[in-house]
């Protein structure tokens, strides 16, 4: 492979080096479409996105191979973020399921759909921790934690790419973005980042580390900026960091425009300083902007990059086409057989599988749920008969139809009188459909209230000052409680949602986040008791906006928050606890821990530690209960957060069944980052917290000391 690559670059001129570093988005092409198919066939663009479909792909891949002087075939990417023809929830939503299993199962659904459109790159997993909810991409991350994003990471690598990137039926998929996009500014989108050296290296880099392991083909590097440098042009982190300590050998591939955004960052003058930046910084693939065909030359012309720059770049791209297999047949993705009736029918079962497990049962008071074959439904809302509200941000090849609530229930309870009455619009000011609304509702014996946010005011520049109900949809939920009728509030929404009032009033909430292709019958599922609801919150969320950020992995301070103590760490006007802690989520029967312990309690460098924890189904129905893993270490050199998260474990339980759950530990996995940020064991008690969630109240706790340890 190596020499057939060395022999191409050897053959091939300054314009189709440079054109095999041009992505272009085929929807949107400079200079329009003709333009780019000429340009395809004079070998000056190297891979396209934003395109699927057998006969379009197979076209323009013809013109590659078949017109251009060299033949080298096109990759094709897009984004699949969670789904393509089938959508499954949010990646926020399906975090909340914390299992890897169902993670890769989803990621290789996706793409037997993907890679039958032509699809060799997808733009996913997208791995940005995040604790903003006001940041409109919050939707699309795995939640606020680096050990549950790392496991992500893991899962959808292995589900996109399998175990040989050539077979047809993987595709490559991407690590984006590299790094602390989720931590902007305000929650602005494109906004900058400035945190410091630690949290990069505890919080926001191990889930792309971890997809670097785990055989990722491609990186993203983030559109923001960190401490002023942006990320696009960060060689320390993308050169010296991920191609040097991490060992990425493959292809890094810039955000939409972002190598030609180094102007207005301010760092670079013009489009061949932007390009030499971005090539000098590991950057190989520059994405829409044209910024390396038109900023190169220039660049070389004045010294700023060399030809060994750009050569390497271009062996980068052209391994990861033989890799894939294209140079041997160009067209396999493309040519491969349509879906079976049975292979379509496990999807679908799949993505409903998704959806309900999804699905976070926040509150429910007065046993509210499951429902009990109440006679006369209300379902009040502007969510609930709302086909495209319920994919999310991402939907590209999706037919414009999803399961609906209202088509949930009904599929679910033929034989009840469901009347639904949208009440208001999502957005706007019209609250005159109000008074029909509550006339169905008074005439119910239960009203199911439909309520939260658009697929658009989550995802890509779509970030929210007030994490609030948007619209009169406040004044709709508080003419329906104000009747007194037992009342089940469903969320459908990309970020938490700051509702007091709701939580409050309400009987029972439902977070149903956007759940995808199946979300109706899905839902259905959870409020009939079909399902009983297992999902947990991979975020914190928080009580009121003002709180932001909060999360579970905070240090404890030298004055720690008490709201008895006037001098310590909290707000006058908020409470210092959020909403809801990470890890919370209720399910229609009880489960208690009632045993930990850890063995050995003293523990050496090197050996294992393993802890078990007895869990006990209290309740009159089968369900399945998630236990959390928490470490703490309360003296170190370095200060540690109060809970740092180190397992998951599950277990599906009969009413009154105990099983023993249990998590192995190595010492090394008792590591923190020292003051040089160098990994480092130190001697001395550590607290072991297990439960479910990271509420403290509800954690059982154990100890093991750890004898005479070493840096490892």
């Amino acid at each position: 492979m190596s020499d057939r690559i060395e022999r191409l670059l050897a053959s091939m001129t300054l314009e189709e080096k440079l054109g095999q570093l041009n992505m272009i988005d085929a929807g949107m092409p400079p200079g329009g479409e003709d333009e780019m198919k000429r340009q395809i066939g004079a070998g000056t663009i190297g891979s396209l996105l934003n395109i699927h479909g057998a006969e379009k792909l197979n076209a323009l891949q013809r013109l590659a191979c078949e017109e251009s002087r060299l033949r080298i075939p096109l990759i094709f990417g897009l984004d699949v973020l969670h789904g393509h023809y089938t959508i499954f929830p949010i990646p926020l939503a399906e975090a909340g399921a914390f299992d890897p299993n169902l993670w890769e199962k989803t990621a290789r659904a996706s793409i037997e759909e993907t890679r039958r459109a032509g699809v060799t790159l997808t733009f996913a997993p997208m791995l940005d921790v995040c604790r903003d909810p006001r940041w409109g991409r919050i939707a699309e991350c795995p939640g606020e934690d680096a050990w549950v994003a790392s496991r992500y990471a893991e899962a959808k690598v292995r589900g996109f790419q399998g175990s040989d990137l050539s077979a047809p039926e993987n595709i490559a998929c991407t690590a984006k973005h590299l790094g602390a996009y989720g931590a902007v500014a305000a929650g602005r989108d494109y906004a900058s980042v400035d945190v410091s050296e630690r949290l990069m290296a505890e919080v926001y880099l191990p889930p792309f580390e971890a997809a670097v392991k785990a055989g990722v083909a491609t990186i993203m590097p983030s559109f923001n900026d960190l401490a002023g440098i942006p990320m696009t042009a960060h060689g320390r982190f993308l050169n010296d960091l991920v191609r040097g300590q991490w060992g990425f050998a493959g292809v890094m591939v810039s955000d939409y425009t972002a190598v030609a955004e180094l102007i207005a960052h301010g760092v670079a003058e013009d489009l061949a300083g932007a390009a030499a930046l971005a090539l000098k910084a590991g950057v190989d693939i520059d994405m829409q902007d044209e910024a390396y065909v038109r900023g190169l030359p220039a660049a070389l012309e004045r010294g700023l990059v060399a030809m060994a720059d750009i050569d390497r770049a271009v062996r980068r791209v052209l391994d990861l086409k033989m890799r894939l297999g294209l140079f041997d047949d160009p067209y396999r993705h493309v040519s491969a057989a349509p879906l079976s009736a049975d292979a379509a029918a496990e999807i679908t079962a799949l993505a409903r599988e998704a959806a309900a497990r999804s699905i976070v049962l926040l509150k429910n008071d007065k046993g509210g749920l499951p429902l009990k074959n109440p006679k006369r439904i209300a379902l009040i809302g502007p969510l609930a008969d709302a086909p495209l509200e319920m994919f999310g941000p991402w939907f590209a090849a999706a037919p414009l139809h999803s399961a609906t609530v209202l088509e949930g229930l009904r599929a679910a309870m033929p034989e009840a009188d469901i009347r639904h009455v949208p009440g208001v619009t999502i957005e706007g000011d019209d609250d005159g459909g109000i008074p029909d609304a509550v006339t169905a509702a008074r005439d119910a014996d239960i009203v199911l209230l439909s309520l939260g946010e658009t697929k658009d005011m989550t995802g890509e520049a779509h970030s929210r000052g007030r994490i609030e109900l948007p619209g009169r949809q406040r004044a709709l939920a508080e003419a329906v409680l104000a009747l007194g009728k037992p009342v089940v509030a469903i969320l459908t929404h990309g970020r938490p949602l700051a509702l007091p009032w709701l939580f409050e009033r309400a009987d029972a909430v439902l977070a149903t986040w956007f759940l995808g292709s199946e979300a109706g019958h899905g839902i259905a599922a959870v409020l009939t008791g079909a399902h009983n609801p297992s999902a947990r919150l991979a975020v914190t969320w928080p009580y009121d906006g003002g709180q932001i950020p909060i999360y579970h992995s905070h240090r404890s301070t030298g004055r720690p928050a008490n709201p008895e103590v006037y001098f310590s760490t909290r707000h006058t006007d908020l409470p210092i606890e959020p909403q809801f802690p990470f890890g919370h989520g209720l399910s229609y029967t009880r489960f208690a821990v009632t045993a930990v312990a850890a063995a050995p309690a003293e523990v050496a460098p090197g050996e294992t530690i393993t802890i078990e924890a007895e869990i006990e189904n209290q309740g009159e129905v089968a369900g399945e209960e998630t236990v959390f893993l928490f470490l703490r270490d309360p003296v170190a050199s370095v200060a540690r957060p109060v809970l740092e998260l180190k397992g998951v474990a599950k277990a599906v339980l009969k009413p009154g069944e105990r099983k023993v759950v249990r998590f192995t530990l190595n010492t090394d996995d008792l590591a923190f980052l020292d003051r040089d940020l160098k990994p480092r064991v130190e001697a001395g008690l550590f607290e072991i917290f297990v439960g479910p969630s990271a509420d403290r109240t509800r954690l059982t706790a154990t100890t093991i000391h750890l004898r005479g340890a070493a840096t490892p």
